[in-house]
């Protein structure tokens, strides 16, 4: 199994007086089909401990990540997922999408109590804090969104903590969402492969074309 992340990049952060770091990731944003999910693990720097087993979900077995979704639960100060569905992704584009699902996970943390004084995203691009407002004269209001500063690190779901609990928590939240869409599209494998692109999802594409979780902006096939 890979190097086991650990806060210590997290604990860079208390130096700027921060105690609650959210870390942040999303899951489903290369898929056909089905939502884009953006899960959010909430450590305390001064007091949170390791959390054994946990890695990148994608690391991970289908039962180990399972198992460690209540224990990360337990672990973190909060903990959220957010969901964008395919017609969100196609109404609003993949960074909007993703924007849309994070800010969900955001304020169900807020709406628990608990307030972040900084995020850990997973990446090189900023998609969770709010767009500026694209000039003076737009009367319309940015939406309301995450306001705490987002710091991006590539790869953070390897090496923090933090991040690769979120991913935990969106991958089986997700998965789950697949496997019962499933029940209602079995020709399109979603138990297997999740609403990603695989030879068998799009032989069934080819053959019966796209469901209403398919994000039809795309180029499916």
């Amino acid at each position: 199994m890979s190097e086991a992340p650990t806060l210590d990049y997290e604990r860079r952060f208390r130096g700027s007086g921060a105690r609650l770091l959210a870390g942040i990731d999303e899951v489903g944003r290369g898929a056909l089909a089905g939502p884009v999910s953006v899960g959010i693990a909430v450590v305390d720097l001064q007091r949170q401990t390791l959390l054994a087993d946990v890695r990148d979900s994608k690391l991970l077995k289908v039962a180990d990540r399972e198992r460690l979704v209540p224990l990360v639960r337990d672990w973190a100060v909060g903990s959220a997922v957010g969901h964008a569905s395919a017609n969100e992704i196609d109404e609003l584009g993949i960074i909007g999408a993703l924007r849309l699902a994070g800010n969900r996970a955001w304020f169900a943390v807020l709406a628990a109590g608990i307030t972040p004084e900084v995020v850990l995203l997973d990446g090189s691009h900023n998609w969770l804090s709010p767009d500026l407002q694209p000039s003076l004269f737009d009367d319309a209001p940015a939406a309301p969104g995450c306001d705490a500063p987002v710091h991006t690190l590539v790869k953070a779901d390897m090496q923090c903590l933090s991040v690769a609990a979120a991913s935990v928590l969106a991958k089986v939240e997700r998965d789950t969402m697949m496997g019962e869409l499933h029940a209602q599209y079995p020709a399109y494998g979603w138990d297997e492969n999740k609403g990603y692109g695989t030879a068998a999802h799009k032989d069934a594409l080819r053959a019966a074309g796209p469901t209403p979780y398919h994000r039809v902006s795309w180029q499916l096939l």
